[in-house]
């Protein structure tokens, strides 16, 4: 473990490293936010991690969904994400459930992060009611065209943002990436017990060739 994590133990030392092994995420979506998030949190160490998506690999997904290649076709994308997880590392315990996440919140499981890697309302929605009840911190993620929004709710309320369902834009496959490393990062921090900010509100974008990060405290 100290050679494979030879890098990461330099950062932030072996006791911490050790540390993530005791814990447990849910990633919930296993696209474009959800493969880059996999990739970004499945090999540093972490020991439970649980992917939940009801879809399969599309040809249009493969531009901006980084785990998957053209022979994945038809296949379930969370159990291509599983694969590839357990091929990169040893020290992670991955399991995946190709259901929605409706369907999966009634099984009995215990987190101690969720990561939402949906593209819509309604799921986030669900996320925010499951992780409220189970007194559980989950970290919000929305991208499209040159944009991206990032939260780590813990007392503030998904219903705060205003819900409503529309055609959405065309996505640049490098900002699915920017916002992902954002919600793994945060997450990084807040499993490793760092002080983070939650219920603070990112938005990202890249107009005009230029990244600016915003942020705005929500209400709780």
């Amino acid at each position: 473990m100290e050679e494979y994590f030879k890098r990461q133990i330099q950062l932030w030392g072996l006791q911490k490293q050790q540390s993530l092994q005791e814990k447990s995420i849910l990633i919930v979506g296993a696209g474009g936010l959800g493969s880059s998030l996999a990739l970004s949190l499945g090999s540093i160490g972490i020991g439970n991690i649980v992917l939940v998506d009801f879809d399969e690999v599309a040809t249009h997904n493969i531009h901006r969904q980084i785990a998957f290649k053209l022979e994945d076709v038809g296949k379930a994308k969370a159990e291509v994400v599983k694969e590839l997880l357990e091929n990169r590392s040893k020290f992670s315990k991955v399991s995946s459930f190709v259901e929605d996440f409706k369907t999966f919140s009634k099984r009995d499981f215990k987190f101690d992060l969720i990561f939402d890697a949906t593209d819509n309302m309604r799921s986030r929605v669900e996320i925010d009611e499951y992780a409220k009840e189970r007194n559980t911190p989950w970290i919000y993620g929305s991208v499209e065209a040159f944009y991206g929004n990032v939260l780590l709710f813990e007392k503030s309320s998904f219903s705060t943002f205003q819900q409503q369902e529309r055609e959405l834009l065309g996505i640049s496959a490098p900002i699915v990436m920017l916002v992902a490393s954002f919600q793994a990062n945060l997450g990084i921090k807040y499993l490793l017990g760092e002080k983070v900010d939650s219920d603070k509100l990112y938005t990202i974008s890249f107009e005009n060739s230029t990244l600016e990060v915003r942020n705005f405290k929500m209400p709780t």
